[in-house]
């Protein structure tokens, strides 16, 4: 598909594999132990004092066994650990162990420096224009009728918060 061509959703899935790309080859490169994109989106949403394994799938819009999968390994790279929920005896929290403490601060580290190559690629009002347009309120996500659902065209206008039902 030509660039120009490309919608909304495939150029910020693009956009977000050009930042996970460079992440993941910056953290290599400085001798980190290697971990998959879906390992690193389990750091971006952990809380400090732990999280369920069912949130962290939840927040990374996984299933429970990806994610479990995902914190297992790493566990076993000694980057997570899993400890008793104060406020269910049935229940475990995932939480960053020490070393995953430090490999995350070098990740939050080494995504600063992406943001600043960005910029200097793209230039500051775009980038400054691209971080208002991201951390802006979308508001829920609008129902809208599906162009071509009826046979004679009809159902193919805006609904709800399209671009004239506001």
């Amino acid at each position: 598909m030509s660039e120009s061509a490309a919608n909304l959703p495939q150029l910020l899935t693009r956009a977000k594999r050009w930042f996970e790309d460079a992440l993941l080859a910056a953290m290599r490169a400085a001798g980190e132990q290697p971990v998959t994109a879906a390992q690193a989106a389990v750091f971006a949403v952990l809380d400090d004092e732990g999280t369920s394994i069912a949130e962290l799938a939840r927040r990374v819009g996984v299933t429970r066994q990806t994610a479990h999968q995902a914190v297992h390994s790493l566990i076993g790279m000694g980057l997570l650990e899993q400890v008793p929920d104060p406020a269910s005896a049935r229940s475990t929290l995932v939480r960053v162990t020490a070393e995953g403490g430090r490999v995350h601060r070098r990740a939050l580290g080494a995504i600063a420096v992406i943001e600043d190559v960005l910029t200097e690629r793209i230039g500051a009002a775009p980038a400054t224009a691209l971080r208002a347009a991201l951390t802006a309120d979308w508001g829920e996500p609008p129902l809208v009728d599906v162009p071509g659902a009826g046979h004679d065209g009809a159902g193919a206008g805006p609904a709800q918060g399209g671009p004239t039902g506001r």
